[in-house]
Order: structure tokens, then C-alpha cells, then sequence
């Protein structure tokens, strides 16, 4: 299909689902750990798997268990945004959908063991860790876009690795999900169904390249989620915390929520801050080892992430956790 009749398409699909999320009420409702204060329509993100069904459709003959995969962690997940879900059940799976891609990706043959189980706690790890990301206007859309951007660069430019179209229908996604997220008061919000599916699919485009690569550099495409994730995860087991409930210790929730930077800047920051980093990933691929640019990239990223502790310590801050 031409581009503009799927962003047409996934934009109907939109404002139905905007009516159907205001009939049964769901809804995000802000409290105290919020980085918003206003009641505002919930899975808003499940674009990105009807976007999946789109591509399916026309390509259901080699693309079954990518499909099979995203609809059940979207499932679990939309069911999770309306009605709180264990979350054994969650990662369970999560887990059984990531094995999906990975035996479609012959993971299993080409990795020893100790690789895919590397790899599962990598996968896992990365799909949460963007849906604990997923916290102000924009910063899913945006980043998703870069993210998606640079695959597509490399999928042009670099090393064709998956049909093209598979990463343009994401980013058509994005820019509709953005129309209506991307202000100052969003009309909906991604939910776990949105930052998760897209999650899923950005891990599966990432691992496929890896493994025709043979090189895990491309990993650096989720550098800034991965540095504020990680490290955040780490601060709150310091503190004893459940890194699974809510919070507001993510380097981004400190500007936008205590340092009161617009919430749309800070989206744009991280957005920005990637793509300088996609650049430098790219452009030193096969000119540097990829231990020494993973360290290159990586140490700048821990540096300015510790700007957080000077923030909270130079006014006092507490922040509700």
C-alpha cells in the first residue's frame, strides 16, 4: 500500500479508538508519581500493533511469528493498561513471544547457550525498560522515530537486512501516535500496549541485523533509554525500591516533573541526543572494535546521567518514590 493510505488508515484506526477508550473509560489517571495532572485516554500506543496487522496482511507468508509475538505481548499488555496484571504473567509472555523471533531468526542454531540466554535477558530486559521510559509527551514517538530512522539508514545504506517497508510502517505509526501525544496537553497516552509492542518490534529489526552483522553495535541504537533505564534500575535497588511500581527517579522524570523543563523539550533532548549517537555508531562501524566504541559512547552517557544526583542534591529535591 502507498504510505500516505496507511497513515490515513492508521489515523481512522485512531479516532475509533479514541471513541471506543472513552466508552469503556480507560483512561490514565494522574497521582502523586505522575508526570502529568490531567485524566487522559489510556493505550493510545495499540496503533503500532495495528500497524503490525497492516504489514501482515500483505506479507502473512514469512512473517507469522513476528506477527503471532507482538499480538500477544500487545494482548497482555492492553489487558494490563486496563485491568492490573501480575506481573509473572507478564513476563511469561513476554518470554514466550520473544521465542517466537528467536526461533524465527534461527537464533537457537546460529547462538551457543549461554548466547540466548544473554539474549533473553537482554530482550526482556530492553522491552521493559522502554515501557519504564514511556513517561512524558512525545518521548515514546520521538525516540521510536530515531530509533526506526537509523535502522532504516543502515537497512538502505549499510546492510539490507529486512524488507524496508517493515521499518517505514513503524515509523508511520510513530507520526500518527505523534500527532496526538506531541503537545502540551497530549489526547492520549501510549500505555504498556504502545511502548511495549513497539518495543518488541524495534528488538526484533535490532537482533535480525546483529546476527547478519555479527556484530551487537547496532545495541547502541538504544543507548540513551538503555543508559537512564540501567541506571535507574540500579539507583532504586540501592534504595530497596520495587523497580516495578511507579517512580520518578528517571533522569527524564527529575527535569520535566522537579526541574519543570517542558515536557515536549525533554522528549526532544533524548530524541536529539540519539541521533548523535546513531551518527557515531554508523559512521564508526568497521573503523573502531565495537568494545572500544560501546566504551567511547557508553562513558559519556554514565556522566551526564550522574547530573541527576547533582540536580536532587544542589535544591533539596525529594522526590516522591
Amino acid at each position: 500500500m502507498e504510505y500516505t493510505i496507511i497513515g490515513i488508515l492508521l489515523m481512522i484506526i485512531m479516532l475509533l479508538y479514541f471513541k471506543v477508550a472513552d466508552k469503556f473509560n480507560i483512561i490514565d489517571k494522574p497521582n502523586q508519581r505522575s508526570s502529568h495532572s490531567e485524566i487522559t485516554l489510556r493505550g493510545g500506543g495499540i496503533i503500532f500493533w495495528f500497524s503490525a496487522l497492516l504489514y501482515f496482511v500483505q506479507h502473512f507468508q514469512n512473517n507469522y511469528f513476528f506477527f503471532t509475538g507482538i499480538t500477544l505481548v500487545s494482548l497482555v499488555s492492553f489487558w494490563d493498561d486496563i485491568q492490573n496484571l501480575s506481573n509473572k504473567i507478564r513476563i511469561s509472555v513476554h518470554f514466550i513471544s520473544i521465542t517466537l523471533i528467536f526461533y524465527d531468526l534461527g537464533l537457537f542454531n546460529l547462538v551457543p547457550v549461554l548466547g540466548v540466554i544473554i539474549a533473553y535477558v537482554l530482550a526482556i530486559g530492553l522491552i521493559n525498560a522502554y515501557n519504564f521510559m514511556d513517561g512524558i509527551n512525545g518521548i515514546t514517538g520521538l525516540y521510536t522515530l530515531v530509533v526506526m530512522g537509523s535502522l532504516l539508514y543502515v537497512n538502505t545504506k549499510i546492510q539490507l537486512f529486512t524488507d524496508g517497508n517493515f521499518i517505514k510502517y513503524a515509523m508511520i505509526a510513530s507520526l500518527v501516535f505523534l500527532f496526538f501525544n506531541y503537545r502540551k496537553k497530549a489526547k492520549c497516552f501510549a500505555g504498556d500496549v504502545g511502548s511495549i509492542a513497539i518495543a518488541f518490534w524495534i528488538i526484533y529489526l535490532v537482533l535480525k541485523l546483529i546476527l547478519i552483522t555479527n556484530s551487537v553495535i547496532w545495541l547502541l541504537f538504544l543507548a540513551i533509554y538503555g543508559v537512564d533505564a540501567i541506571c535507574t534500575i540500579l539507583h532504586r535497588l540501592y534504595l530497596k525500591q520495587n523497580i516495578f511500581e511507579a517512580h520518578r527517579l528517571h533522569l527524564y522524570q527529575v527535569l520535566s516533573n522537579e526541574y519543570k523543563i517542558q515536557h515536549r523539550l525533554v522528549s526532544l533532548y533524548y530524541a536529539l541526543a540519539q541521533i548523535v549517537i546513531s551518527v557515531l555508531v554508523i559512521y564508526f562501524y568497521q573503523k573502531v572494535q565495537d568494545l572500544i566504541l560501546f566504551v567511547f559512547i557508553i562513558t559519556p552517557l554514565l556522566l551526564v546521567y550522574t547530573l541527576k544526583f547533582y540536580l536532587l542534591n544542589k535544591n533539596n529535591l525529594k522526590v516522591n518514590i
